[in-house]
């Protein structure tokens, strides 16, 4: 025989393995397409106000918000699923390409409606792009040093949660750039951003995959659907519509209904589903899928209520309120940084969750003693150490879940731990604003009670204060201004300072309860990952092991080709090679798998009844018609395509 001459295309390692050099490089596009979803959510929050009244919508913007978070939830564990069996290279330039279509329509929208439905549209773009930039870089990085680029991905999170209210915040205060309205520019960003990523990541990202075929689980897809956007909706409406209402139960009785089908039909799908449920039977999966909607919902609710607290109680504006964010964020990156680099010199990983959740639930819990004279040192201080806590949590829970699913489901798994820790994060913001919204009315009247004499001497003392209309207005108790700074909190900024005390104690009051919540729901999360067992993590990166599982495949189908080639050619085959006894070489011949299923087929072809079978086999355990077909070994002299189907790679033949 002759090999088969080829070379390996530039950027492709020849063993699975990829050198530093060439993840850094994949690297900058993975962080480019995640920098685009990180840097969107805090950019347009920041912002949304200013694009309610341009639109004359503000009533309305709490669509724009669901329409996104329905959209991107939903399309998260599809691309998981899809980037396990066709690659995930496609997908995620397919994810970049519709963000950027979505947000370019954003920047024209003309109403409030076109402006959700656009931003529905971005959604499924930004659902694929943190679930597989994770995926990616467990297909190419083993678990172990994989830990060590974890600061990576934490300093995009922490440049977008600084760029972007202070970018927002810009674009929402300028009238016009470049003759478009300042705001739209918060959406027009991203098609410069995303079209550089694209570039990047085409000429970057180099992976090998072999292309598995498997039934779509449409139906479950669908019943996903039916389950999360009524649930999602009544999240996010539910404030409004009243948790009790007539809509609301509506939603609870769908969501329900989706969520049974969904079950059913991910169990009759079997390795096939979209989530396989045989994924929570691994214990490490499932401790790491729990303790993420838990983290997800301490984390994003507290998290959430920090700006709002800068805000309103220390009168900062939008961006300087994500300049005050610092603490939290460095907190995060250090955390991530040192866990990542212990955990790939040592292997050890299971601890830090569990350090997390403790160091997360005991920032909560001082948080929870701040009041609206609370020093900002003290609050940055209580900020840096939840910081610390969530950086020990964030990285090394995605990496647990991949390690512990075969490398060919790591798409999957990364997937359900985003989808699922979203799915927290959702519950969390829904359940603490509500919080916060149906307690603060009587926080600020308990603390006027206190406070109105204080006030009414500053009256005696500076009568002019009572010329500040909304002086006046709150002094005389009209009950309308005091609903009103629950909508707008931008009129505790027109009173004078004795007036507006208050209402700052107030939201402070509220503010507190809500860190005392999540500080509890945190503890949960710390006693779940203390059921976490022991972690071993994998050696090889998940494109390595897969080639090595094709390998060790190709190997005994190979050997049993050439069995078939000598039968046919010497008419029958010697009983010495099926027995197991001395061949004319002198050594002996045990039969492998390949040579079983050869035999079994052609006993059933030559009409044998199932007690005549190998081994008293029986029609029904016949290997299936997949596993009878050899996989395809990559080898390092062999032309390898990109997340190309193996049956259209050329097969290297040995000598």
């Amino acid at each position: 025989m002759t090999a088969a001459t080829a070379t390996t295309k530039p950027g492709k390692p020849s063993n699975g393995e990829y050198s530093h050099q060439q993840i850094l490089r994949i690297l900058t596009g993975l962080l480019m397409g995640m920098f685009l979803a990180a840097l969107d959510q805090t950019i347009v929050s920041t912002a949304i106000r200013t694009i309610g009244d341009e639109l004359h919508g503000l009533s309305m913007q709490a669509w724009v918000t669901t329409a996104y978070l329905i959209t991107s939830t939903i399309a998260t564990p599809i691309y998981g699923k899809l980037g396990d069996l066709y690659g995930r290279k496609k997908l995620f330039l397919f994810a970049i390409s519709v963000f950027i279509i979505g947000s370019f329509a954003c920047a024209f929208a003309g109403s409030m409606t076109q402006l959700a439905i656009f931003r529905a549209v971005q959604g499924v773009g930004a659902g694929g792009l943190f679930t597989l930039a994770l995926a990616i870089i467990g297909d190419i990085v083993a678990p172990r040093e994989r830990a060590k680029y974890t600061g990576y991905f934490m300093a995009v999170f922490a440049t977008s949660s600084v760029l972007g209210p202070v970018v927002g915040g810009l674009f929402a205060e300028t009238s016009s750039i470049l003759g478009i309205t300042g705001w739209r520019w918060v959406f027009l960003v991203n098609v410069p951003l995303g079209i550089a990523a694209l570039f990047v990541v085409s000429r970057t990202l180099q992976l090998h995959h072999v292309r598995r075929e498997a039934r779509i689980d449409w139906w479950g897809a669908v019943a996903l659907v039916v389950a999360l956007v009524p649930l999602l909706t009544v999240a996010e409406q539910g404030r409004e519509w009243g948790w009790t209402s007539g809509r609301s139960l509506a939603a609870y009785a769908i969501g329900i209904v989706g969520i049974v089908a969904f079950v059913l039909i991910e169990r009759a799908m079997g390795d096939n589903a979209l989530i396989p449920l045989r994924i929570f039977r691994i214990r490490a999966a499932s401790v790491t899928i729990v303790a993420s909607v838990i983290v997800g919902l301490a984390m994003f609710g507290a998290m959430m209520v920090l700006p709002l607290y800068m805000q309103i109680v220390h009168g900062a504006s939008p961006m300087m309120s994500g300049l005050m964010m610092l603490p939290l964020v460095l907190g995060m990156m250090s955390a991530a940084m040192i866990s990542g680099i212990i955990t790939s010199k040592t292997g050890v990983i299971r601890i830090f969750p569990i350090i997390g959740t403790a160091v997360a639930t005991v920032a909560m819990v001082l948080l929870w003693t701040i009041d609206a004279d609370t020093n900002l040192a003290i609050v940055m201080a209580f900020m840096l150490l939840l910081g610390i806590g969530i950086g020990n949590c964030m990285q090394p829970l995605t990496l647990i879940v991949q390690n512990a699913v075969p490398p060919q489901e790591i798409g999957v798994a990364t997937s359900a731990a985003t989808f699922f820790r979203q799915l927290g994060g959702t519950l969390g913001v829904a359940v603490f604003l509500s919080i916060l919204f149906s307690t603060v009315g009587d926080k600020i009247s308990s603390a006027f009670k206190t406070e109105m004499p204080a006030i009414q001497q500053a009256v005696k003392a500076d009568p002019s204060l009572l010329q500040n209309p909304y002086n006046a207005g709150v002094i005389k108790g009209d009950t309308t201004l005091m609903a009103k700074v629950q909508d707008d909190s931008s009129i505790i900024g027109k009173m004078s300072d004795v007036v507006a005390h208050p209402f700052k104690v107030g939201f402070a009051d509220s503010i507190s309860q809500i860190f005392i919540a999540a500080a509890a729901v945190m503890l949960v999360g710390f006693f779940v990952t203390m059921l976490m067992p022991k972690v071993e993590l994998r050696a090889q990166s998940a494109s390595a092991a897969i080639r090595t599982q094709d390998g060790e495949s190709a190997a005994p189908a190979a050997a049993g080709a050439a069995s078939v080639g000598v039968a046919s050619a010497g008419g029958t085959e010697p009983a010495s090679a099926v027995e197991g006894e001395a061949t004319s070489d002198g050594w002996a011949s045990e039969p492998g798998p390949t040579d079983a299923v050869h035999t079994t087929a052609a006993g059933v072809c030559a009409g044998q009844t199932p007690d005549d079978l190998p081994g008293g086999q029986t029609s029904d355990e016949l290997p299936s018609e997949q596993n009878l077909s050899p996989r395809h070994a990559a080898s390092s002299d062999a032309v390898v395509d990109d997340e190309t189907p193996s049956h259209t790679k050329p097969k290297h033949a040995a000598d």
